[in-house]
């Protein structure tokens, strides 16, 4: 189970960058970090790569389903089922284990957000929070169905984490699918027909 160490992580690296981007004051601690105001971009590399300081109430992307209290829970109890099925698949593949604790890193990391961050900021009741989004990525310009994105959404390292987990699942499952289809065993040529 010492994969949940890479859960572990994840949920570090994504709580510290969104309150670097966001700021944090702890005054108890001497702690007085100023973030970015909302809204603002900085530039890393040029514009393919920004810091760009938004919130959502949302799921990964500002996709909203369900609302709020909904989606928290579901991920809770999502969140939960993966932990013991990590522990009963603790003797499958690492790659596969480890693709599902990037999942559940991320997948806590947002859920720290929208339960306690409304809380902690004040602006709302438990299970009442924003999830802070700030990699704002110019990866391509998508033109479909008379939809058009001109910038990837901005996501966070949360969102990176399911997002790569669930592609290291897919990747991962089609390479077992390949090792586990039969080969036919090669039939012996024929010998030529002579007259």
């Amino acid at each position: 189970m010492w994969v949940l160490v890479v859960s572990l992580l994840i949920i570090l690296c994504d709580q510290v960058s969104k309150l670097l981007v966001r700021g944090v004051q702890i005054p108890a601690l001497g702690i007085a970090l100023e973030g970015m105001p909302y809204g603002t971009s900085i530039p890393v590399l040029g514009d393919f790569l920004r810091l760009t300081y938004i919130e959502n109430s949302g799921m990964a992307f500002g996709i909203d389903v369900g609302g709020k209290v909904f989606f928290s829970l579901f991920s809770l109890v999502a969140s939960a089922a993966i932990i013991i099925y990590l522990y009963r698949v603790r003797t499958a593949p690492l790659s596969f284990r480890l693709a599902l604790s990037m999942i559940l890193g991320g997948a806590l990391g947002n859920l720290v957000d929208r339960m306690f961050y409304g809380v902690i900021f004040g602006y709302g009741p438990l299970f009442g929070g924003r999830v802070i989004d700030f990699i704002d990525v110019d990866f391509f310009t998508i033109d479909l169905f008379g939809y058009h994105l001109s910038r990837f959404w901005v996501f966070n390292v949360a969102d990176a984490s399911v997002t790569v987990g669930v592609i290291l699942l897919l990747v991962f499952h089609q390479i077992g699918v390949a090792e586990d289809t039969p080969v036919s065993p090669a039939t012996p040529p024929t010998p030529p027909v002579t007259y």
